[in-house]
């Protein structure tokens, strides 16, 4: 009972703590701290016994072992950007968006482009990382209040896309390899769910933009960014040959080369980003430097999370949880749906919620004759409801590494359109199926 509501208690103060801006860290190496002495884990090495875990090796572990796999996606996605904006390449792209489609729908042309390029196969991180400096061209143009920027990018990247059928998320892939489904489980019901959110999420943030902007709300320039008044700025079509590059061959390698398909996809955009609008550069070095700071910053707080939830792995209640959540009695697709987004919550990871209910849950619904494709499309969505709470590494990247803001300034717009709108969706989706849809 101890371990539990030491989990709990570690769980809620992480959240409350990210919300009023504490440096994770602090905050994440503090609430793993409530857990261990909550459960019973030794503090580090020398006081645990033989093939014991510990405190300090399981953060740690977590910690660089994020960073190990995720640290040159990051920086190259970082110097995407970078160049991007710096070049003039973003502020082109924008002007031209904002004077086709209108101030009015400056908001869909960033949720189309994270869409656009996260179905293409670049992974979530990156696709911030890239589309932050086009998402700032235009919500200037459009004199936004840029708190909303998060938001936007989260909603084109983790809800319609990453965890409908044929998207090549790792999300959408995981249930393949346990209930030997493909990613086009479920493909019926998942566009239809997929079109929910789309347009639902889309009219909620617009909603949100128009009343923010009748209370008085607008863009607010900061030290740093990039001039809104240059004048040597290159043709758009050029600066949407770069984003075009990291798309082509995210797509045509993903299968083959796996992750290293978004580190070559990423170099292959820096490099056309150079090569095109080399000319326009104006502090190309000062670029670099500030990408290369932006994206330690930014895995930094990731790996925080992930360390976080690390430890809170090893606690008994972590597995006693785990095995409650995955045995509920009911319709085994709702069963299957609560686990796997409550995990996803206690991990703040969805590939982390998946990983650990599906090697339980699969054999279980499986071998009760539950329809595998309708499992998998509902495991995929349900872990991207409750994964993006206010300590999820993504979340907090985007928030405060990528966009500058602060959690009690940009979060409840990311928490409607990334939770509440997937959540509408999941049960639309479990609803179609019940009915034999």
């Amino acid at each position: 009972m101890l371990s539990l509501i030491g989990l709990l208690g570690a769980l809620a103060l992480l959240i409350v703590l990210t919300m009023r801006g504490m440096n994770l860290f602090i905050a994440t190496p503090l609430c793993a701290l409530l857990v261990a002495l909550t459960a019973g884990i030794p503090l580090a090495e020398p006081l645990a016994g033989e093939g014991q875990s510990n405190l300090i090796g399981a953060y740690m572990g977590g910690f660089t072992g994020f960073i190990a796999n995720w640290f040159f996606m990051f920086l190259l996605g970082a110097i995407f950007g970078k160049l991007m904006e710096d070049s003039g390449a973003a502020d082109s792209v924008a002007r031209w968006v904002t004077g086709r489609l209108g101030p009015r729908h400056a908001a869909l042309a960033i949720v189309a482009a994270c869409a656009v390029l996260t179905y293409g196969g670049v992974s979530l991180f990156v696709v911030a990382f890239s589309v932050y400096p086009l998402a700032l061209a235009l919500f200037r143009d459009a004199d936004l209040p840029r708190r909303f920027i998060p938001a936007a990018l989260a909603f084109g990247s983790v809800t319609f896309t990453m965890t409908s059928a044929g998207s090549p998320e790792i999300q959408n892939w995981i249930p393949v390899k346990y209930l030997g489904t493909s990613p086009f489980a479920g493909w019926q019901a998942s566009l239809v769910t997929a079109v929910l959110m789309a347009v639902s999420g889309y009219l909620w943030l617009a909603w949100m933009l128009k009343r923010a902007k009748a209370r008085g709300e607008r863009f607010a320039a900061r030290d740093g960014d990039p001039a809104a008044d240059r004048a040597d700025l290159p043709h758009p079509a050029l600066g949407l040959i770069p984003l075009a590059v990291v798309l082509l061959i995210s797509f045509f390698f993903h299968d083959s080369l796996k992750t290293t398909a978004l580190i070559l996809a990423l170099l292959g955009g820096c490099l056309a980003t150079w090569a095109i609008h080399i000319r326009h550069f104006r502090a190309p070095g000062r670029a670099l430097t500030e990408a290369s700071t932006g994206a330690l910053i930014a895995i930094g707080n990731t790996a925080a999370v992930v360390g976080f939830g690390a430890v809170a792995k090893l606690a008994p209640a972590f597995d006693v949880a785990v095995d409650w959540v995955t045995h509920m009695p009911g319709d085994p697709l709702i069963a299957a749906a609560v686990a796997v987004s409550l995990i996803a919550a206690m991990t703040g990871s969805a590939s982390g919620g998946q990983a650990i209910a599906l090697p339980i849950l699969a054999p279980h619904f499986l071998g009760q004759g539950v329809n595998p494709d309708q499992l998998h499309r509902v495991v995929a969505i349900s872990s991207g409801v409750l994964d993006s709470l206010p300590h999820n590494g993504y979340v907090v990247t985007t928030i405060r590494a990528i966009c500058g803001e602060t959690h009690k300034a940009a979060y409840p717009a990311v928490a409607a359109l990334t939770v509440l709108v997937p959540l509408a969706g999941l049960v639309v989706c479990i609803g179609l199926f019940l009915v034999g849809f």
